[in-house]
């Protein structure tokens, strides 16, 4: 073999051995970015009381006032968990979840299609529980009225959809911008049907605000260490550093089988 042929034999390899650095160090990355997206929202969970105190004085828009009102269909202890799926699904996903939440996001970008696609199958029933834990940490009230703007939409029959589209237009987390019945409104224009008269006036006037106060006050009496909390058939998953969605439809199917 000649030198010019070994040397480019060589510097193949190493061009190979760096695009699989390259992939690793991708790879690290996307791990890092929803693990920092989890530890942000863990520690809004550990400055949520002191803050709630100190802004309680502060922000009169966030004090909840009005009777409990649950939305449509809700189920479970005090009627706090929204159900998407069938009832009569052999395994049950738990989840909290902030919609000004990163590490919220980034769970729903991952994992979204693998739900859809287990629930649409009738394997999985999901149950929603809506928290407030970055208005707490952060202040502001766009945890709150998201989380009032999506059981309006499950008044509706619309809850997934409109839950999909809060975090598929999330602001930044330091960005109070759900605080704005306006863009709630504006956004409930992406899902069909549910921007009507009925669904502006249950925004607009707060109506489980209550409810999910009494939502949040169950995350915080449960000593979750953050969000989002996942829970499959009451075994917390999300905490699994081996979790994928690949591993978690495999949980589902096996849960089937029983």
């Amino acid at each position: 073999m000649s030198e010019k042929n070994r040397d480019g034999k060589r510097m193949a390899r190493e061009r190979l051995a760096a695009e699989r650095e390259k992939q690793r160090a991708a790879d690290k990355r996307r791990r890092a970015l929803i693990v920092g997206a989890s530890v942000v929202c863990v520690l809004g969970l550990a400055a949520v009381i002191g803050v709630v105190a100190a802004n309680a004085g502060k922000n009169k828009g966030s004090a909840s006032s009005g009777p409990v009102v649950a939305p449509s269909g809700a189920q479970g202890k005090d009627s706090l968990a929204i159900p998407v799926g069938k009832d009569g699904a052999k395994a049950t996903l738990t989840v909290w979840e902030d919609f000004r939440c990163p590490a919220c996001q980034a769970f729903e970008t991952a994992y979204r299609p693998t739900l859809h696609e287990l629930v649409d199958a009738g394997q999985l029933r999901i149950e929603y529980h809506l928290v407030t834990l970055i208005d707490g940490n952060l202040g502001g009230t766009g945890s709150r009225n998201a989380a009032n703007a999506a059981a309006c939409a499950q008044d509706a029959g619309k809850f997934r959809d409109f839950h999909d589209v809060l975090y598929e237009n999330q602001p930044k987390e330091t960005d109070d911008a759900f605080a704005s019945n306006d863009k709630l409104i504006a956004l409930a224009g992406k899902v069909q049907g549910l921007d009507t008269p009925a669904f502006q006036k249950c925004v607009r006037n707060g109506t489980h605000n209550s409810w999910v106060v009494k939502s949040n006050q169950a995350f915080q009496a449960a000593k979750f260490d953050g969000t989002p909390t996942v829970l499959l058939d009451g075994k917390n998953i999300y905490q699994d550093q081996t979790m994928t969605p690949a591993k978690l439809k495999q949980l589902v199917e096996d849960a089937n089988k029983q």
